[in-house]
């Protein structure tokens, strides 16, 4: 792909998020009828970091912590250990009823059990996520960033959140740092706040190197016509999806590469995935093939970190494709929300389809 990076940073990627925490019951059960279970650190940003961390790329992460919680240790130690830095305020508690790390209460479903995720995150502290708690001359200007991460998450979390990850485009755009911007609608975000909320995501859109969306984000987001969501036969919709990235090319041309994932769901634990990317006027399609699914939480963050990884390292446009399509695969082996790929090799054997066993 034909994208020049500013030289000499210190970060490849970086990625605001509001860290939470996952509660998943054992062994594929409800969780209304369990008493065991897993307990996680989690986003949906940090997810797509996991790609190039562990792949080896050095990967900062904004976020605010709750001052003294046993929740925020645990949450650090979990970045520590996947290699990121991180940066972001201590928010005094303020009680009991004040502020804390939200919490995911997912069911991963099992094969014709479809999972329920249930969000629980009254008083979370990413709400208040804020530019005057960062430099951004020195994380941009000083140490510097190659790309930013930004998600419609965190964008439409709330004003303050909306704001801050419009301030981090602005300055990413004035440093010469890339920009990657995944819709991800919310339809419980946007509620009362629709054209704020499009306004926003319109300018972010606007700077975006990398914008990334499904048929329902760029619709709801930024009012671009698209297939109609879900359906049994998904492979039968390719030329309406690229019909679909041409109008948000005209719309917002800046961006280089354009990408979408396919999902068609047969049950719970086998999908047919599959990714269109388009690279300047170059089309890279992967037809929907069949994966098989532990957990498909996190599988769509897979594909855009393992594509904003070949990205990173400078490959041609087909290779970051394949790449973020097994990335997006592996994650979904993995009972963690986030893939934990061991190296390069182990990403292109899902791409294969080679799962013999190596010694």
């Amino acid at each position: 792909m034909d994208i020049t990076f500013k030289p000499n940073c210190k970060y490849a990627l970086l990625v605001p998020t509001s860290m939470g925490l996952r509660i998943t019951p054992a062994a594929g059960q409800p969780v209304h009828s369990s008493d065991t279970f897993k307990l996680q650190a989690t986003s949906a940003e940090t997810n797509v970091a996991s790609i190039p961390s562990f792949l080896g790329l050095p990967v900062k992460v904004l976020t605010t912590f709750v001052e003294g919680s046993p929740f925020a240790h645990f949450i650090k130690a979990n970045l520590k250990s996947r290699g990121m830095d991180y940066e972001g305020p201590e928010v005094k508690q303020g009680g009991p009823w004040g502020y804390r790390h939200q919490i995911n209460i997912a069911d991963s479903g099992y094969g014709s059990r479809g999972p329920r995720v249930w969000n629980d995150r009254a008083g979370e502290v990413g709400r208040t996520l804020n530019v005057k708690d960062f430099d951004l001359d020195r994380i941009f200007g000083e140490e510097g960033v190659q790309i930013i991460h930004l998600s419609g998450l965190i964008g439409a979390l709330s004003p303050e959140t909306s704001k801050f990850c419009l301030e981090l485009a602005r300055a990413a755009k004035k440093y010469g740092t890339k920009i990657s911007f995944d819709l991800n609608y919310r339809a419980s975000f946007w509620e009362g706040r629709e054209q704020e909320l499009h306004d926003i995501f319109s300018e972010i859109a606007s700077y975006a190197d990398v914008l990334v969306g499904n048929e329902e984000d760029f619709q709801l987001c930024l009012g671009i016509e698209g297939p109609e969501a879900g359906g049994k036969d998904i492979a039968a919709k390719i030329d309406s999806f690229k019909e679909m990235i041409n109008r948000v090319k005209a719309q917002y041309p800046n961006a280089q590469v354009y990408a979408t994932t396919l999902r068609q769901v047969n049950n719970t634990n086998s999908h047919n995935w599959g990714a269109i990317v388009r690279d300047g006027d170059d089309w890279h399609v992967i037809m929907p093939r069949e994966i098989h699914v532990l957990d498909r939480i996190g599988g769509g963050d897979g594909f855009v970190g393992g594509l904003l990884y070949g990205i990173l390292r400078g490959w041609e446009g087909e290779k970051c494709a394949q790449f973020g399509w097994a990335s997006g695969a592996l994650a979904t082996t993995f009972l963690t929300d986030y893939a934990q790929p061991a190296d390069e090799e182990q990403v292109w054997s899902v791409w294969e389809g080679n799962a013999r066993v190596k010694r």
